[in-house]
């Protein structure tokens, strides 16, 4: 589904050019969940922005479905850390902005709307204000509002890291339940490492900046998952502690094996 060869991503900076990518190489398949994963600055927000079509990339192609990615794309959807709710929109109008910004009839996608609330357990909210939900639940409107287009693939930019640990651990759970309903190609970008065990098929680490692929992690433990006590806590624990040990690697130097560049 979606197809990343040699992609790298350099920026202009006050004091010269700084590379935030080098050499991404990664395939995702259809339904699959990704989480990216890697320390502050590694590029992992930049790796989802070339994804949807906001920044170009300096080097490489990315292609979702076959066709290469230029510019954002209706059946991409981008979740970002912040609702950005419209204040003066009920839920259920902020959930159908996407269908009047495309142009379609929203009487059409009202149902797809109630229902999608539902699922994220906002059933007989649809009339409320953003300023009476909780975070939480503003931020469960922002993933109903990223669904209403049925996107082939969501891209989620650590939607959930302004929130406290109990509301997180929650709305993973959700996300985990709303994923397996709706079929969607999930890349989800954060910096929890529990996060990433909770939520992915796969894990990719990504080195400090430049940002590479340092190792990816396949996350074979039944769902739904939880960080309480279960059956598989031991499978979480195990894989978590890999994860945590390839974050603490540290990269050599860069002029070490960087012959032929």
């Amino acid at each position: 589904m979606i197809e990343l060869s040699g992609v790298s991503r350099t920026f202009d900076g006050r004091s010269g050019r700084v590379e935030a990518l080098r050499g991404i190489d990664l395939n995702v398949t259809a339904g699959e969940f990704v989480a990216v994963l890697g320390r502050s600055g590694c590029g992992k927000s930049t790796l989802l922005r070339l994804i949807a079509g906001l920044l170009p990339v300096s080097e490489g192609r990315i292609t979702v479905a076959g066709t290469p990615i230029t510019k954002p794309r209706r059946d991409i959807a981008m979740l970002f850390q912040r609702p950005a709710l419209l204040p003066w929109r009920t839920v259920l109008d902020n959930v159908l902005l996407p269908v009047e910004m495309f142009g379609w009839k929203r009487a059409r996608h009202r149902d797809r709307a109630r229902q999608l609330l539902d699922l994220a357990g906002l059933g007989g909210f649809e009339k409320r204000l953003p300023h009476e939900l909780s975070g939480g639940m503003q931020q469960r409107v922002s993933l109903c509002r990223s669904l209403i287009s049925e996107p082939r693939v969501m891209l989620m930019d650590e939607p959930f890291s302004a929130l406290d640990a109990l509301t997180r651990e929650e709305l993973s759970g959700e996300l985990q339940r709303v994923h397996m309903t709706s079929g969607a190609t999930v890349v989800f970008v954060t910096h929890s490492i529990d996060e990433a065990v909770l939520l992915a098929d796969r894990v990719v680490v990504l080195s400090p900046r430049p940002g590479r692929i340092r190792k990816v992690v396949d996350v074979h433990i039944p769902r739904p998952r939880t960080l309480g006590r279960n059956a598989h806590l031991a499978d979480v624990a195990r894989v978590s502690a890999d994860l945590h040990e390839l974050l603490m690697e540290r990269d050599l130097p860069a002029t070490v094996g960087a012959e032929g560049r």
